[in-house]
């Protein structure tokens, strides 16, 4: 399929668990989102964002919101970030520098920021990586103010709501930019993650994180189908230089965790 944005789908309102989805416990210093230290990484290699990441350009959209920063670019994209919420999630705007067109990635938490950042940086619509609750606390305001949003089939029922689904193995046009979809159960039955064509970004959500894979303890997670999930569809069809935005905490390279997997098997998280 190949879809301009979205395929509206017809009765698509769905009651759900919304933003109440299984919290397990948190242990202590460790991310319910992850099964180890958020800040635990396999490889040193430094990962060519933010201000790593000198593009030379002096044009970039400015948001005019508060902890947004110009996370990476290149010549055709512009890729900005901010943290919001009580876990820390990283929202992403995707946006084509040639026409301005923009997607917000996961809209989390603190809807007025990210209200802000849709109306100056040229957001068209919202894509959800997966429907747990600290992925979409922000997705009953931006509905209403006007913004379509996508969810899997497999996660629609973690909303209360959505607008059109997203499908596996097709492509979202971002004015000239194209995102290819690929759906990454395990972390839920729905995950699914975004690679940016021309460019060496996938945005992952929570299914890979800096030294290990995302968490499988909620309900619908399956720490076996996310093995599989990573090792099929990213390390064995992904570049090593591709940077893995994920949904929580810093990027990483696939080359960097690729050489760990059987170490995460092996330990079970």
């Amino acid at each position: 399929m190949r879809s301009r944005f979205y395929q509206p789908v017809t009765g698509a309102s769905t009651p759900g668990i919304g933003g109440h989805g299984p919290q397990p416990a948190q242990e202590s210093g460790i991310h319910p989102w992850m099964r180890h230290d958020a800040n635990m990484s396999n490889d040193p290699t430094p990962v060519p964002t933010g201000e790593q990441h000198a593009c030379g350009h002096d044009d970039h959209a400015e948001s005019g919101v508060a902890g947004t920063s110009m996370h990476w670019c290149d010549t055709q994209a512009e890729i900005h970030r901010i943290v919001v919420g009580d876990w820390d999630n990283n929202v992403f705007v995707l946006r084509c520098r040639a026409t301005g067109e923009a997607v917000l990635i996961d809209a989390a938490n603190e809807h007025d920021k990210l209200l802000e950042l849709c109306r100056t940086l040229g957001v068209r619509t919202v894509l959800e990586t997966h429907g747990h609750w600290d992925h979409i606390g922000a997705v009953p305001a931006v509905r209403e103010a006007g913004y379509q949003v996508g969810v899997t089939t497999e996660d629609a029922h973690m909303l209360d709501a959505y607008d059109y689904l997203l499908e596996d193995e097709s492509v979202i046009e971002v004015g000239r930019l194209r995102l290819h979809t690929i759906k990454t159960p395990g972390h839920t039955p729905g995950s699914i993650s975004f690679r940016l064509e021309g460019s060496p970004i996938v945005f992952v959500g929570d299914t890979l994180f800096p030294g290990g894979a995302g968490a499988t303890h909620f309900e619908g997670g399956d720490f076996d189908t996310l093995i599989q999930t990573i090792d099929r569809k990213f390390f064995a069809a992904l570049p090593p230089e591709t940077i893995v935005m994920p949904g929580h905490g810093s990027d990483t390279l696939i080359g960097n965790e690729s050489p760990h997997l059987d170490e995460w098997v092996a330990r079970g998280w």
